[in-house]
């Protein structure tokens, strides 16, 4: 570890010790130096990473375009209609649908959603992102979906009958598809 290095006086070599020497002290860093790299080791093995966090989605399987499809009753579906601007608008069913705006906030979509889910065990939500709409805005409403522990959800095109029913409430900017102005 240290070792104390003595330096042979040039006098004579009487073995007397004179008052004036010097000695020289060493140190040896081999073992601190070990150390270090043995406590970076164990803390590199013994820590964990980050993980990334992914959403999940379950998605089914893939069916011909003429399966039968499962009916739902139009009261308890719930139409969540992705715009641009970081506008949502939903909508009970499609017979007389009267769109509503809201936004991503905790009194917005969360308490529409609560309040749905509330009034309706059976209640299907379908999301509809129009071409508009960002990405984020659909990662945010999956969220949301996850928050309130929404059974049945299902991302949906934004079809013709969606356009129509957003004409309503947008004065005519939405414009079905197949129309030219």
């Amino acid at each position: 570890m240290g070792d104390v290095v003595e330096k042979e006086s040039k006098g004579g070599g009487s073995g007397i010790v004179k008052k004036g020497k010097k000695l020289s002290t060493k140190v040896d860093m081999t073992p601190m130096v070990d150390l270090a790299f043995l406590l970076l080791t164990f803390f590199m093995l013994a820590t964990t990473f980050i993980k990334p966090q992914v959403m999940q989605l379950i998605l089914p399987e893939k069916t011909e375009a003429n399966a039968n499809q499962p009916k739902v009753n139009e009261k308890n579906v719930l139409n969540i209609v992705l715009d641009g601007n970081n506008k949502i608008y939903w909508y009970i069913g499609f017979l007389n649908a009267q769109p509503v705006e809201t936004n991503y906030s905790d009194t917005g979509l969360r308490k529409v959603l609560q309040d749905q889910t509330k009034a309706n065990d059976k209640l299907v939500v379908l999301i509809k992102p129009e071409d508009t709409s960002t990405y984020e805005n659909l990662v945010d409403t999956l969220d949301e979906m996850s928050i309130n522990s929404v059974k049945t959800f299902v991302l949906a095109d934004f079809g013709d009958d969606d356009k129509a029913v957003m004409q309503k409430i947008t004065g005519g900017s939405v414009q079905p598809a197949g129309t030219q102005s």
